[in-house]
């Protein structure tokens, strides 16, 4: 009998490891998939930026055309893809079964258009949704049982890394953004092994990776730590405004133009002008120019009203309907924050730059652990101690809020 209960457990041992070492085997070719895809996109969408910024007269005129082709196309082909980032967390809870292949050329032409055209937009829920399209297809055809929810959340992981190469952040994003206070730890090696491979992948493909040395704070002491509890309470105050923003220009816009296809070709019309009429293009885009200035530039050509335009017109332009995300001008929006808070809490403009890059974001996307970890991976893991206060109060101050509906509650 002791034998028999002996071998039952080297039995549960070997399929539990069984199943971790499939798991992760599997991963490695969702994470080359989703890396050549983010740099397939990334490539372009940097290319048609470029163009952008180069004749933003000859462009920005037409947002209201792309907005209208866009919602066009969604309409008459992506049926079953329309709900974009809910389908991706549906597929990862388990209620979706099937996230359709069509979605990725559909949010990979519609994001481009929007980067071209001048709208204030992001770009990781294309990679995200990439990454978990093609994940969550391999996930489903995999022998193990609850293989295509995991795998969802290891393509989202997968995806994220390969476009911003930042592999652990992308890692602990993936596990944590499902549900507030709760890691999806079943995910936790295949997703690690796909990241990883991922941001390779793109890295070896041309994509490169956004990353500055910030020098550390030289003492975290008692006044120290105070400023740096007041900076995170406002990132997380301005993240949560930013969700809430979201989530009610979304729901007033679809209510006051419920058509699609007329509510993004009117916003967009709107959009164009104010665009063009603030500094001629300064908020198109996905906000890298305010991460420079921000950041690389010391905030000297940071204005202070920067972060507060970004916000609005990201919050419009996705509101209307556009495609991208948000993640990058929220990125650029705690930047820009970041500079105007570093005078009167006596920080180092450059270090309250990036301590609002990451905390911004982890405000917005009530998240804790993946805007730390992108602190360190970004900027340097000697400021590791320093994102982890501002981190942490910006998660205690965000109110709840953020910009993934489908995200669960604790």
């Amino acid at each position: 009998m002791e034998r028999t209960n002996v071998e039952k457990r080297l039995r549960r041992v070997a399929d539990a490891y069984g199943r971790v070492l499939v798991l992760v085997v599997a991963a490695l070719p969702a994470g080359v998939a989703a890396g050549a895809a983010d740099a397939l996109f990334g490539r372009v969408l940097l290319a048609v930026s470029g163009v952008r910024a180069g004749w933003p007269l000859l462009t920005v005129p037409f947002l209201a055309v792309a907005g209208a082709l866009t919602a066009w196309a969604y309409r008459r082909f992506g049926k079953g893809a329309e709900r974009g980032m809910g389908l991706v967390f549906g597929a990862a809870h388990g209620r979706d079964q099937q996230i359709p292949l069509r979605l990725v050329p559909l949010v990979m032409a519609s994001t481009w258009l929007t980067h071209l055209t001048g709208g204030s937009a992001g770009r990781e829920g294309v990679a995200v949704q990439i990454g978990a399209t093609l994940s969550h297809w391999l996930g489903r055809r995999l022998p193990l049982r609850n293989a295509a929810p995991t795998f969802a959340v290891v393509g989202m992981a997968a995806g994220f890394a390969g476009l911003f190469r930042t592999p652990l952040a992308a890692t602990v994003f993936a596990l944590e953004v499902l549900a507030v206070g709760r890691l999806r730890y079943e995910a936790l090696a295949p997703a690690l092994a796909a990241s990883l491979v991922a941001s390779a992948t793109s890295g070896a493909l041309g994509l490169a990776k956004f990353e500055v040395a910030v020098a550390p704070l030289a003492a975290l002491d008692a006044p120290a730590t105070l400023r740096l509890t007041f900076a995170g309470l406002a990132f997380g105050v301005a993240g949560g405004v930013f969700a809430w923003l979201l989530s009610r220009g979304k729901s007033v816009a679809a209510r006051l133009l419920p058509n699609p296809v007329v509510r993004a070709a009117a916003m967009g019309a709107g959009l164009s002008v104010v665009l063009l009429v603030l500094w001629g293009g300064r908020y198109c885009g996905l906000g890298t120019n305010l991460i420079e200035a921000a950041i690389a530039g010391a905030g000297q050509d940071v204005l202070p009203w920067d972060w507060v335009l970004k916000l609005a017109l990201t919050v419009l332009t996705l509101s209307a309907g556009y495609q991208g995300g948000e993640v990058t001008p929220l990125f650029s929006i705690g930047a820009c924050l970041g500079v105007a808070l570093a005078g009167p809490l006596g920080l180092p403009v450059a270090l309250a730059a990036a301590l609002g890059y990451a905390a911004f974001f982890g405000a917005a996307t009530n998240t804790f652990l993946a805007p730390l970890l992108i602190g360190g991976e970004v900027f340097g893991w000697a400021n590791l101690p320093t994102f982890f206060v501002v981190c942490a109060a910006a998660y205690l101050f965000n109110m709840g809020k953020t910009i993934y509906a489908g995200q669960l509650p604790g």
